[in-house]
């Protein structure tokens, strides 16, 4: 059989049972039949209710991408041990620039902690895993890597509806395709919203959406929204087998990575309260 299942056969075994195909089911191994599955997928997000205008300006230039296939077929760092993984994470220096940014952002972080219940130095640990605290937030073209994933037939419908999801942002007017880049899965914003969660959660510190790419106090509320949202209870902890690290996990299902969140935010908090001893 060859890689792509083609929407063709889908099609034509509904019409055999008396019904009509919901949408094209097919997905490929390699970039062949990428382009067929693209104005196949053209159609469908019409049909969703999304604009042709938002479908063509998001769309119009995405191609397959194999460094996001590569990236999604290495992600070993997740099977190390929380000393691996943290080593080159939760450093001297992260944690000194970590502790500058909750000084320089007290005033924000205070205001979110206040309605969300998520403490600073939770927030600033997880722009600091994400991002290196907004320096690096990456240069995937969003369109083009949630396509590639959505075709791909590894995960292929947890994409597909990351990629509507993502048209239903520029639907909205939230953001422009041009603006929508970052890492290899589609993440974008300051501490990596995929679609999905940017649609739920994103929030501005001063009411609206929010500017989870450029605002970082925005981007610290929707974080804490997140986290609210998916069980975080004010004043608990937060490391493995406390309340909160539940939440933790629903952010990164990888546990070393929750573990590394809880680990950078206990420096964090450890830093900051040094200073408020002294």
């Amino acid at each position: 059989m060859t890689p792509l299942r083609t929407a063709a056969l889908a099609g034509a075994a509904a019409i055999m049972l008396g019904g009509a195909p919901a949408r094209a089911a097919q997905c490929g191994d390699n970039g062949d039949g990428f382009d067929a599955w693209l104005a196949s997928f053209k159609q469908e997000a019409r049909s969703q209710g999304i604009s042709p205008s938002a479908i063509e300006s998001a769309l119009a230039d995405v191609s397959y991408d194999e460094s996001v296939i590569s990236h999604d077929r290495g992600q070993r760092a997740f099977h190390q041990s929380l000393e691996q993984f943290s080593a080159r994470r939760v450093t001297a220096y992260s944690v000194k620039k970590g502790k500058s940014l909750l000084q320089r952002y007290a005033g924000p972080l205070h205001r979110i902690e206040q309605r969300y219940g998520v403490p600073g130095s939770v927030l600033v640990a997880i722009w600091g895993l994400e991002t290196s605290f907004g320096a690096g937030s990456g240069n995937f073209q969003s369109f083009s890597a949630l396509a590639t994933l959505a075709y791909d037939c590894r995960r292929s419908e947890r994409f597909h509806a990351e990629l509507l999801d993502a048209l239903r942002i520029v639907q909205r007017g939230d953001l422009q395709p041009s603006e929508m880049r970052g890492a290899w899965a589609g993440e974008i914003g300051q501490t990596q919203f995929m679609p999905s969660s940017y649609l739920k959660y994103a929030v501005g510190i001063d009411g609206g959406a929010g500017d989870l790419i450029n605002n970082p106090a925005d981007a610290l509320a929707s974080t804490a929204n997140f986290l609210h949202a998916n069980g975080w209870r004010g004043g608990a902890g937060w490391d493995e087998g406390q309340p909160n690290f539940a939440a933790l996990l629903e952010w990164n299902k990888a546990p070393v990575y929750a573990k590394t969140i809880a680990l950078f935010a206990d420096r964090l908090a450890a830093a900051a309260g040094n200073d408020n001893d002294q």
